[in-house]
């Protein structure tokens, strides 16, 4: 969704700051992109109504920074959050939110900023002053957002079973049981030590969203793995690695070259 039209930039001292909007109620969207209009130097250069239109948004402006409602359909702001860091590129993230002390803590824990609603023109200005602090940083944030989406993530949804189809039937296992869980086909499979079989989710980010992203990690865009069912890990080509799981199958999952560097500094290896 672009903008109707550009707010133009006014000369100023100020380095020039390129934002996306993204929030599901039209009123919200409207008065912080009429409150961002009349910061100095700041052009809104695209609106989302959803998590989903925020990405595309995103990857189609490159903004300096991105303001995320939480509460969006398709996809919350702390998982546009996430898939931009994902991603390994992405704007500076401001999160906007109603009040929420849970959320606001969570926050201030990792130093992460947000603007509450109704937004405050002086809060407003002092994240936008930050935002353009961290304009040009290779990962503005990187390590505090990345903490913060985990921890939210968390908090949210998570299942303690899993409903697992063997055959004509559902299991439940616990969820701290899953070894693995791969993507085979248009299947996603779930490994335990007592069973295996297929998930109902349809994806491997629903199935992720529900779990612990503390403990589950996603290794590789087809695969899930359970961090503490890691029986060893081998050197592979370009410093990358595969984890040995601890099924009796002893299978091998590759980790992507964006997850090798998280690996790294979870194991110190």
């Amino acid at each position: 969704m672009t903008t109707p039209g550009h707010q133009a930039i006014r000369p100023s001292g100020h380095q020039a700051l390129t934002a996306v909007v993204a929030d599901d109620e039209q009123l919200a969207r409207d008065e912080l992109c009429f409150q961002l209009g009349k910061l100095d130097g700041v052009e809104v250069v695209g609106q989302a109504a959803n998590g989903v239109e925020a990405l595309e948004e995103i990857s189609r402006t490159a903004p300096d920074v991105a303001f995320l409602d939480i509460q969006m359909p398709g996809l919350t702001g702390f998982e546009v959050a996430r898939k931009l860091l994902e991603s390994g590129t992405g704007p500076s993230v401001i999160f906007v939110t109603a009040f929420d002390q849970r959320a606001i803590e969570a926050f201030e824990v990792n130093a992460v900023d947000y603007v509450l609603k109704p937004v405050d023109t002086t809060r407003l200005e002092t994240a936008v002053s930050r935002a353009r602090k961290r304009k040009g940083e290779s990962e503005p944030l990187a390590g505090q957002l990345d903490r913060l989406v985990r921890m939210m993530a968390g908090q949210k949804g998570r299942r303690d079973q899993v409903a697992v189809k063997v055959n004509d039937r559902f299991v439940l296992v616990q969820a701290d049981d899953i070894i693995h869980a791969s993507l085979v086909e248009d299947s996603i499979n779930i490994v335990t030590n007592q069973v295996s079989g297929t998930s109902n989710d349809r994806t491997l980010e629903e199935l992720h969203a529900r779990l612990d992203p503390e403990v589950f990690w996603r290794v590789h865009r087809s695969h899930l793995v359970n961090i503490n069912k890691v029986k060893e890990i081998v050197p592979w080509f370009s410093r990358n690695y595969i984890l040995r799981m601890t099924d009796a199958k002893a299978t091998e999952i590759p980790v992507s070259r964006s997850q090798t560097r998280r690996l790294r500094d979870y194991l110190k290896l």
